[in-house]
């Protein structure tokens, strides 16, 4: 069975990769883990340590044995809330413009401390 995913044109995500995440909703809500992949033109992120599905591999060379192995699957960027680095607390993330060295400098800030994210 093929399953479509419909694509969202021209989506920008709050998310990026390496950021640390709470998750909202679903079967793991309140868990916290990091971000290791992100599909915008899907708004869907993967998050290490969530949302876990099993995947039955034939013999290859990774494993000569096959069998069944779990994996993290994709979740719904909506679905969480980048943690704030200063209050260890989920925020709101916006964007400003700093002129650094002359030049303009778009940067993610937390809405909570008012402190600009990395990346």
């Amino acid at each position: 069975m093929i399953r479509r995913i419909k694509k969202i044109k021209g989506n920008r995500l709050f998310v990026r990769k390496g950021d640390q995440v709470k998750i909202l909703t679903g079967n793991d809500s309140g868990r916290r883990g990091k971000v290791l992949k992100v599909y915008p033109e899907l708004n869907r992120i993967v998050v290490e340590g969530v949302a876990f599905m099993k995947r039955h591999t034939k013999p290859n060379q990774k494993a000569p044995q096959g069998g069944i192995v779990e994996r993290e699957r994709t979740i719904d960027a909506s679905n969480v809330m980048v943690i704030d680095p200063k209050t260890n607390e989920p925020t709101r993330i916006g964007h400003k413009t700093l002129i650094v060295d002359g030049h303009k400098q778009r940067v993610r800030y937390s809405k909570k401390s008012g402190e600009t994210l990395a990346g």
